[in-house]
């Protein structure tokens, strides 16, 4: 295991390297800003690596710990590490970071320094939760992370943007005032300690514990999102920038998840229990309802906005089986959606820049005139249906295998969403990219270019490698998910 401070590496180089780009000022100097924030998005994605070579896999609890007193009087510590369930996220953040500086590099035009440097800022305070063992750090980094995508939305995002900053900003602050405190409570009946890893051993009565997983779950449901607090994200996402959606969808959906398995089922593991049947069933109304939601959209963004709402409800229903295939399946989710969520983004934002319109009926024959582009697109609408030998496979497969372990019916609820997911991504696909050109705007469409290649490319590329051989992302969290299922069922027992 490496002794260099890699976490500390991974938070705040790409903060400093998005101070950085934010010093070149205007934009007259725009060449230099991209150069700068590529540069410092490599290097941060770079620093992330000796991470998962260094992971010792048979370990299942922190590594890569780093501790330092921050504010003594109220035992507040700069504490960071990584288990096997957070480690890939650290990872998973900063590649997309990398995709994101790469992707807005002709389209962003207008405050290019200050775009760049959102994205750099928001990976590190987003490493900075995935990396949080302190409760005050974690709620820092958690309630920091906020800004940057606010501004995202609301300086580069569409006409209706500054109504879906606001909404986006009001719906997750209000959560976070709950989680707030809840941590407040554990910090008093802790003995004074804000240690993450301290209220894990907290032998709380059954009631606290209820009250602490409904706050929690207000807090990470909004950001999941889950229903049916899930109306902010379709909003956000029509109105964000292409970088603004890959992120939002890749990496900012993935916090709330990662709540629950950092604070809900460990600190409240009793709550978590007897709550489990409402949390499977809000589960199952994302996956079911929701698509049936995302069937009927016009607008390709706001499809896949929703098919993303579906997925994460996968999540949720992994975790809360208790089982170590549901929540690995879990997991592998998050990631695999990080992947192709981003990539179906990224294939709507390189459609919209050459039309300027996300309605799928102003397309049609598209591959006639974007032959490469179709081709990547139908891998990822593929994926996105959960097609065998895709990364959307594998995940969901593990997830409906817990489940009929768990519960037959649940499975065959969740199992509707592979038919759902095909109806929905492969319908959008037809009506867009086959059949005979449309109207003059696809007529005059240009096939993807170099670097449009190039990101679409890596990015299938991780998706086929985690559809065909999944085994490196799932050792890496194995002990890790069961040392914390060994926790949630030791503290039920007693």
């Amino acid at each position: 295991m490496s002794t260099y401070p890699l976490l500390s590496l991974a938070i705040w180089l790409p903060i400093a390297a998005g101070i950085i780009v934010l010093l070149t000022g205007s934009d007259r100097n725009a060449p230099l800003a991209r150069m700068l924030a590529l540069v410092g998005a490599i290097a941060s994605f770079l620093v992330t690596i000796p991470l998962w070579a260094g992971f010792d896999v048979a370990y299942g609890g922190m590594q890569f710990v780093e501790m330092g007193s921050w504010i003594p009087r109220f035992n507040v510590n700069y504490h960071l590490g990584v288990d096997g369930i957070s480690m890939l996220f650290v990872i998973l953040n900063a590649f997309v970071t990398v995709i994101v500086v790469a992707a807005g590099w002709e389209v962003i035009t207008q405050k290019v320094a200050q775009y760049n440097a959102a994205f750099l800022i928001m990976s590190g305070l987003m490493n900075g939760i995935f990396a949080s063992l302190d409760g005050v750090l974690f709620y820092v980094f958690f309630e920091a992370s906020l800004i940057p995508m606010y501004l995202i939305i609301g300086v580069w995002g569409g006409p209706n943007r500054v109504y879906a900053a606001f909404k986006f900003f009001l719906y997750t602050l209000f959560g976070s005032l709950l989680f707030l405190l809840a941590l407040l409570y554990l910090f008093i009946h802790s003995g004074g300690s804000f240690s993450i890893l301290d209220w894990h051993q907290l032998p709380l009565e059954l009631s606290p514990q209820i009250w602490l997983f409904l706050a929690f779950l207000i807090a990470f449901a909004v950001k999941v999102p889950m229903w049916p607090v899930h109306t902010w994200l379709p909003d956000a996402h029509v109105e964000a920038p292409t970088g603004g959606s890959i992120v939002l969808a890749a990496i900012a959906l993935k916090l709330g998840a990662y709540g629950f398995l950092r604070f809900s089922l460990p600190i409240a593991p009793d709550a978590a229990h007897e709550l489990a049947s409402l949390m499977i069933a809000l589960s199952l109304i994302a996956v079911v309802y929701i698509g049936f939601v995302a069937l009927v959209q016009a607008d390709m963004k706001k499809l896949v906005a929703y098919s993303s709402i579906a997925h994460m409800g996968f999540v949720t229903l992994g975790f809360f089986m208790f089982s170590a295939l549901g929540v690995e399946g879990a997991l592998v989710q998050m990631i695999s959606h990080g992947f192709v969520s981003g990539a179906m983004f990224f294939c709507i934002g390189v459609m919209y820049d050459r039309v300027h319109s996300r309605q799928i009926a102003d397309y049609g024959g598209v591959v006639n005139t974007m032959p490469k582009f179709a081709a990547l697109f139908m891998l990822f609408s593929m994926a996105n249906a959960g097609l065998p030998a895709t990364s959307g496979f594998v995940g969901e497969f593990m997830v409906i295998l817990g489940a009929v372990q768990f519960n037959f019916w649940v499975a065959f609820a969740a199992a509707t969403s592979l038919i759902l997911g095909a109806a929905y991504s492969l319908w959008m696909y037809k009506r867009v990219v086959f059949g005979d050109v449309a109207n003059d705007h696809v007529a005059k469409l240009s096939d993807i270019n170099k670097r449009e290649f190039a990101i679409l490319g890596v990015l299938a590329l991780c998706t086929l490698w985690m559809g065909l051989y999944p085994q490196p992302f799932t050792e890496v969290m194995h002990a890790s998910v069961n040392e914390l299922l060994n926790h949630v069922h030791i503290s039920k027992i007693q």
